[in-house]
């Protein structure tokens, strides 16, 4: 792999090798940063390094006043995997300024929700445990907002019918909620093979399992491909654009890719339908391509997906498919 560096911000990323020696704008700060061989960059660095620590070990036996508290190697700093579940680094200001300047470009305003991008809490771990068993846990969910909806807090769920590896998926799954507090009590009766749980009634919990549980999957499936994939990325969710006549609107997943191709994605976990116009001008307004504006509609089959995008002047995708999708459109 390469790597980005840049002299202004010490923004530091791998990319992939064929942008050697080019110099691109810094997704941070914007300013010109060269990409270097891996091996030649660290070989330059570790010849430095040698230089300091030389001189350093000289000026120790030498006894000097001019020596720095503390050894060079305590200086430097060590460079770990981010936990993407665990961290507030997307919700700095420096890591979404290249979408603000993208949408200012069209002389949009936006207010950024840092609480939508701070992973520091539960929500986008049961997200993406919830989103990667859908098939399984789809009635669950269903029983759940279905309590929710008729203002009641206990779930009894029969998993007499399901086979030993979905009963084994769904009751981690609400073990997990119970020690994430999604619920306020759980309790699996093995032998009856039934779930009771007693449900949490914060408003916050109640609209996570009503829908925004899916944006959040998407935003963290994404975030997490984008950054195996050593690209460069800026990324917001939920958020608000408005417009220079006073137009407002929310958006779910919003990212930049190589500081150039934006992807606007919208999440249904429900009727998606009447919503089609309403995307349909959003698009045109913010003169996105249609491969680029994307309504992700949980559980449709992927002939609807191909047969809708046909229809239509968005692209419609699935659970399946969106990563995919934007994978192609880096690869175009």
């Amino acid at each position: 792999m390469a790597i980005l560096r840049c002299n202004n911000c010490s923004y530091l990323r791998e990319v992939s090798n064929e942008h050697i020696g080019k110099t691109v704008k810094c997704p941070v700060c914007e300013k010109a940063a060269a990409i270097h061989d891996t091996v030649v960059f660290a070989k330059k660095l570790i010849d430095k390094y040698s230089v300091l620590l030389s001189k350093y070990r000289s000026l120790e036996q030498s006894g000097s006043s001019d020596l720095e508290t503390g050894p060079a190697e305590s200086r430097l700093t060590k460079i770990e995997d981010l936990d993407l579940h665990n961290t507030a680094v997307m919700s700095n200001s420096m890591q979404y300024k290249p979408i603000i300047s993208w949408f200012e470009r069209k002389n949009i305003q936006v207010e950024v929700n840092h609480e939508a991008i701070d992973t520091q809490g539960f929500y986008d771990e049961v997200a993406v445990e919830l989103g990667d068993n859908i098939n399984v846990l789809q009635d669950i969910l269903d029983k759940i907002r279905k309590t929710q909806r008729n203002n009641y807090s206990s779930v009894v769920l029969n998993l007499s019918n399901y086979s030993q590896n979905d009963i084994k998926i769904i009751t981690r799954f609400c073990r997990n909620l119970y020690d994430f507090s999604f619920v306020a009590k759980y309790f699996y009766n093995k032998n009856e093979k039934r779930v009771h749980l007693t449900l949490q009634t914060i408003p916050a919990i109640v609209r996570f399992f009503n829908g925004e549980w899916l944006e959040w999957y998407v935003f963290m499936r994404l975030l997490k491909h984008c950054y195996e994939s050593k690209g460069l990325f800026s990324c917001l969710r939920n958020f608000n654009i408005q417009f220079a006549n006073d137009d407002k609107y929310e958006v779910d997943v919003f990212f930049l890719l190589n500081s150039r191709i934006p992807v606007f994605i919208e999440c249904k976990s429900g009727e998606f339908r009447s919503f089609i116009e309403k995307y349909s001008k959003m698009r045109s307004r913010l003169d996105i391509s249609k491969e680029n504006f994307l309504l992700m509609v949980l559980g449709i089959s992927d002939e609807q997906v191909l047969g809708l995008t046909k229809m239509y002047d968005i692209t419609f995708v699935n659970e399946k498919s969106f990563i995919p999708h934007i994978t192609g459109l880096l690869a175009k």
